[in-house]
């Protein structure tokens, strides 16, 4: 179940099938921004199709797999960042351990940027989880509870906050208003601090109406853009890539990635992501993660398609639900890999865990320049939701037998032989070495 890479790095096969099922999962919830507007899904999600069939896929995407993909792949980096380190400070030294992680991080941090600002992907995750690392890594020796705590403080964070300030108040509010407005009807007396709530609810009507307006708008540049000619097309992506970042979408994906990646590299020391605990520990750990995110996860959806201006739990819940949903998810897959028929079925995503790179990278060229662009196919807005994620799932099937076809005859991708290569200072051996043929003569050791 161990390999190792051509320039050292251990591999673990446990980890490869949860890095390829993460890896090909995170296009289940690329595609759609890839093949309709992404301003949509800040705003109507119904504008990439609402017919029964895409209903029923936007529900099980949004149930199932939202955000776990992205999830699953920060725990992996948690754990890689304990086995990089662990191996450094063993062949290297302590001293030099900081400068050659925080060098392999500081390449991850250009491919993101080439990602963005030349594959035109704005969603790129790589310059994130770059970032991220950098400032995980700082924690790497605590003991894993400390771990645990620390990286639960983002979702408690926005249990507490979001919970409050995004739900609570706007709620309270809501009640309040309905009890000034009747007694209006009623030809009751109001107070002064009556009208200035009415005031306040009247402005905030009016700041939503026009916050939609803008929302569509936006939409509606964006298709206009995305269908029209490349210099069109490259000008809104690279504008959607400022817009996103000036508006502290970085700040939150480096919170929610730090946060995470602590939690990855406690579960990786506490031997939990290598599914080296027993069957009945993960038994336990899929129902009751499971029993937690499938509730709010359900709630949350049903919040959503309600379509209105109503304050919603899953602000609060979200990340709690992300969270519990990707344990669930992970407690399944080493269940399944304690079988003979999950470990059958689950060995073709070694491959993918091992090219996990370079599939990300062609998932963005296959859907962005081939697929949807204003040339080429010229696909963008014609797939609704259950198009889309058809579409996500026959790119995946390919992309999984391209990756084992890969493997038989070469050691590391393309895209990760460019990255370590420019780690280590030296062109990496890419084919599988070949044994010379044997002559016939045995030899002394």
């Amino acid at each position: 179940m161990q390999a190792t890479e051509p320039d050292g790095a251990p591999r673990i096969a446990v980890l490869d099938v949860l890095r390829g099922i993460a890896i090909l999962g995170i296009l289940f919830m690329n595609i759609n921004d890839m093949g309709g507007s992404l301003w949509a899904m800040f705003g109507d999600f119904r504008n990439l199709g609402w017919t029964q069939a895409d209903q029923v896929a936007w529900w099980l995407r949004e149930v199932i797999a939202n955000g776990t993909a992205r999830c699953m792949l920060e725990l992996l980096f948690g754990a890689g960042m304990v086995i990089l380190t662990d191996r450094a400070a063993l062949s290297v030294g302590k001293r030099v351990v900081m400068k050659r992680y925080y060098l392999r991080n500081v390449l991850l941090f250009g491919f993101g940027v080439v990602h963005l600002f030349i594959l035109l992907w704005p969603g790129d995750i790589l310059h994130s989880y770059a970032i991220a690392a950098l400032a995980a890594f700082l924690f790497r020796r605590m003991r894993p509870r400390w771990l645990i705590t620390i990286g639960l403080v983002a979702a408690v964070a926005q249990f507490g906050g979001a919970g409050y300030f995004a739900y609570y108040q706007p709620q309270q509010e809501r009640s309040q208003v309905a009890a000034v407005n009747k007694a209006l009807a009623a030809g009751r007396p109001v107070t002064a601090d009556d009208r200035k709530l009415l005031a306040k609810a009247a402005t905030d009507d009016a700041k939503r109406a026009k916050s939609k307006a803008e929302s569509h708008a936006r939409i509606v540049a964006e298709d206009k853009a995305r269908t029209g000619s490349f210099a069109t097309w490259a000008a809104m992506q690279w504008s959607l890539t400022v817009t996103l970042q000036s508006k502290g979408f970085e700040l939150l994906i480096f919170w929610e990635a730090v946060s995470v990646m602590l939690i990855g590299a406690a579960l990786y020391k506490l031997g939990i992501l290598q599914g080296l605990r027993s069957r009945g520990f993960y038994l336990r750990m899929t129902l009751i993660a499971y029993a937690v995110a499938i509730p709010l996860r359900i709630i949350g959806a049903i919040e959503q398609t309600r379509f209105d201006d109503a304050p919603k739990t899953m602000w609060a819940t979200v990340e709690v639900a992300r969270e519990a949903m990707t344990l669930g998810h992970v407690g399944a897959v080493c269940l399944l890999l304690g079988t003979g028929f999950g470990a059958t079925l689950l060995r073709p995503f070694i491959a993918a865990g091992r090219t996990a790179l370079s599939i990300y990278i062609l998932q963005t060229i296959i859907c962005l320049w081939i697929l949807f662009p204003p040339f080429g196919l010229a696909l963008y807005g014609t797939l609704g939701w259950a198009g889309l994620m058809a579409t996500a799932l026959a790119i995946n099937i390919a992309l999984l037998l391209l990756a084992n076809a890969y493997v038989r005859r070469f050691d590391i991708a393309p895209v990760e032989w460019a990255w370590r290569s420019l780690v280590e200072g030296r062109a990496l051996p890419w084919r599988k070495a070949t044994l010379p043929p044997f002559s016939g003569e045995l030899r002394p050791a």
